[in-house]
């Protein structure tokens, strides 16, 4: 029964947490509809723009008899959008399946930091500060690694309480997340050899060690292992030609409602490629990313407050956008 009530509050704690990308009121149904900022809308419209640019001229042409273009069969187009709508829901699935893998693993990463929060309340005060601070290093420098990013020295100084030296031999290590883990690792077998914690308490406190060895594989291997570049090529490029073709299929019938159609057709079509195209990389600074500043931020809020130093200001939306 206890085994299962620590389980149960251990999944608990990785999804309590409320950072999310795109910060809004629950929006009506009006300001749904001409949202723009957090929307894929941006990225598409040039493309959309131009397919519809050339429906309208193909329409227009065809609506006053001044000349008829081809009609394409239209049960080719039918054919070729099913297929394409298949393929492109299944990109759409395994890219969301990435960015939910990520959220769930930096889900683990807070709740291991808390697990941390409490069980190092056993060793010395020197020792419990210096291990929340390498926790507080790792989640700064396991973001950095997964953005490609190098943060402010002296801001991780000031935050994590490290010296300036203690900083710079981190950023001299190929795997700075790692080595971060095995100074914690360290500290717990020093508090070990000298009495400060039992056997048990150590293989408890090294198991959540070993858990945020896994978080950062997970993460590692979805930042290093995108979608097979074949595939996603052969989508969009089957995208574009399937959206830039449609105006002539359906011109000669349509009319002067061919920029309609065609641009509700293309839309969705694009749109789902680039949603599927952004939310395959979760770690970037995109409007749908993953908010890692934020999550960063309630680790060190945390685990700042609970040693009673002093904890920086969340991290604010801007524009609705939470990095």
């Amino acid at each position: 029964m206890l085994t299962k009530a620590l389980l149960t509050l251990k999944i608990n704690e990785s999804f309590d947490d409320t950072n999310n990308m795109i910060v809004r009121d629950q929006p009506s149904i009006f300001r749904l509809l001409f949202s723009w900022r957090g929307t894929i809308l941006p990225k598409v419209l040039p493309p959309l723009g131009v397919v519809m640019l050339i429906s309208g001229v193909i329409g227009g042409l065809s609506y006053i008899g001044y000349f008829h273009f081809p009609e394409l069969p239209l049960v080719g187009f039918t054919l070729i959008g099913v297929v394409l709508s298949i393929f492109l829901g299944f990109k759409n699935t395994a890219c969301y399946d990435r960015w939910w893998e990520a959220r769930k693993l930096w889900g683990m990463l807070i709740a291991n930091a808390r697990h941390f929060d409490r069980d190092c309340r056993m060793l010395s005060q020197g020792r419990r500060e210096r291990v929340i601070q390498h926790v507080i290093v790792f989640a700064n420098v396991l973001r950095d690694r997964l953005r490609h990013q190098t943060a402010n020295p002296m801001e991780l100084v000031e935050t994590s309480g490290m010296s300036q030296h203690a900083v710079t031999q981190l950023y001299q290590q190929a795997n700075a997340p790692q080595y971060t883990l095995s100074l914690i690792q360290w500290e717990l077998m020093q508090a070990l050899k000298e009495g400060e914690i039992s056997d048990i308490i150590y293989m408890q406190m090294n198991q959540h060690v070993a858990e945020l060895s896994l978080v950062q594989t997970g993460c590692d291997r979805i930042a290093t292992t995108p979608l097979p570049f074949a595939y996603s090529v052969l989508l969009n490029r089957t995208v574009y030609f399937f959206c830039f073709m449609l105006p002539f299929s359906l011109g000669s019938t349509l009319g002067l409602a061919t920029p309609l159609m065609v641009g509700i057709l293309a839309y969705t079509f694009l749109g789902l490629d680039a949603l599927s195209s952004e939310i395959e990389e979760p770690f970037g600074t995109q409007s749908n990313d993953l908010p890692l500043d934020s999550m960063v931020r309630t680790i060190e809020i945390e685990l700042l407050g609970t040693l009673g130093k002093p904890t920086p200001p969340p991290i604010q939306a801007q524009d609705h956008n939470l990095l």
